[in-house]
């Protein structure tokens, strides 16, 4: 280093950096994990509306059936097919927005990371219940 350098530097000369806006923030972190996050709570609401409406709907129209006639239901493999992607849909779209709130609103980096990794062990075994019940129910 120059003599005239290290006497900048004991003075606590300011040096400007001429960079873009882009070029500060570069190296930063990543900007495309949260459209692919934002897209894909978006395709998973759209698919959960008109899963919701048939299940609602089924739902209504089985008040009042016996064990046996709901086990029948259960068993057509289109009712099997629907009820895993409503069961799909619904814990994977929990755990997004429970994700987005998580990584909002908890700003200690252990209990963060502690409460995702939680969020997605419950998601994950809710959702494998869902999905055996539905089997052994329907096979």
């Amino acid at each position: 280093m120059s003599e005239t350098a290290k006497r900048s530097a004991s003075r606590g000369v300011h040096v400007t950096v001429m960079r873009s806006q882009l070029g500060r923030v570069r190296g930063l972190g990543s900007a495309k994990s949260g459209v692919a996050h934002w897209w894909a709570e978006r395709v998973t609401s759209v698919a959960l509306v008109p899963l919701t409406l048939w299940f609602v709907a089924a739902a209504v129209q089985l008040v009042g059936a016996s064990h046996e006639d709901v086990l029948n239901w259960v068993a057509s493999p289109v009712t099997i097919v629907l009820l895993i992607c409503l069961l799909l849909a619904t814990f994977y779209h929990m755990k997004l927005g429970l994700q987005v709130v998580v990584e909002d609103y908890v700003h200690v980096d252990s209990v963060r990371f502690a409460l995702l990794l939680l969020i997605k062990a419950v998601c994950f075994l809710a959702a494998l219940a869902g999905i055996i019940s539905v089997l052994k129910m329907g096979l």
